[in-house]
């Protein structure tokens, strides 16, 4: 069944863009094949990050991101976010790029939207959900590059390689469910957006 799910879904061959955001004095970015807008009215889009990702330990800290839809021709960009980790080199020395709202790096050249961030769901699976609105758009006529494009690229970090944001930076013994806990063993401190619960953001943090 998974052979015959995976094969209709590739079908489709997605848009290949690149997310990135930031919190505090951290910057993160990776190359995304699972996004979507999610709502109309208000407009909403929704960004699916792996778990292994650097970027994902990132997340939940962060009130705004981007995404940076790829053309053909955009190799170099794919292979720096697709198959690099900001674990071992500073992806943004490698790039051109300006700082958008909430410190979002906004790669230059490239069609573009900047969101404040909404939700976050987590879920059993291997990747976090974030969603939010936008508040900066750059526009351009494009053809995407899809994701059959990138299939070669190895990617930083394998799909079984999943931490959780506390353990991979405060390197908790013990889980830790408080999120302002979790953000302080991240070395930030939440907003008083970040820091309201599940039921009061309309998501999951888990």
């Amino acid at each position: 069944m998974s052979g015959a799910i995976d094969d209709l879904v590739a079908a489709a061959d997605q848009a290949l863009v690149v997310f990135t955001t930031a919190a505090g004095d951290q910057r993160s970015g990776c190359l995304v094949g699972f996004h979507t807008q999610c709502s109309i009215e208000p407009f909403q889009y929704a960004v699916w990050i792996s778990k292994a990702n650097r970027t994902y330990r990132l997340v939940p800290f962060a009130s705004h991101f981007a995404v940076h839809f790829l053309r053909p021709g955009d190799e170099q960009v794919a292979e720096l976010f697709g198959a690099e980790t900001g674990d071992d080199i500073d992806k943004f020395a490698r790039c051109s790029w300006t700082e958008a709202a909430g410190g979002v790096p906004l790669l230059a050249g490239m069609p573009a939207a900047v969101f404040e961030r909404r939700s976050l769901f987590e879920e059993e699976g291997d990747h976090i959900c974030i969603v939010g609105e936008p508040v900066r758009v750059e526009p351009q006529d494009f053809t995407p590059m899809r994701l059959s494009a990138a299939e070669h690229l190895e990617p930083g970090h394998q799909s079984g390689e999943r931490q959780s944001p506390d353990e991979a930076e405060a390197e908790a013994d013990e889980p830790v469910d408080d999120l302002q806990e979790i953000a302080a063993g991240f070395g930030h401190e939440l907003t008083p957006e970040q820091g309201r619960t599940e039921d009061q953001r309309g998501g999951s943090l888990r």
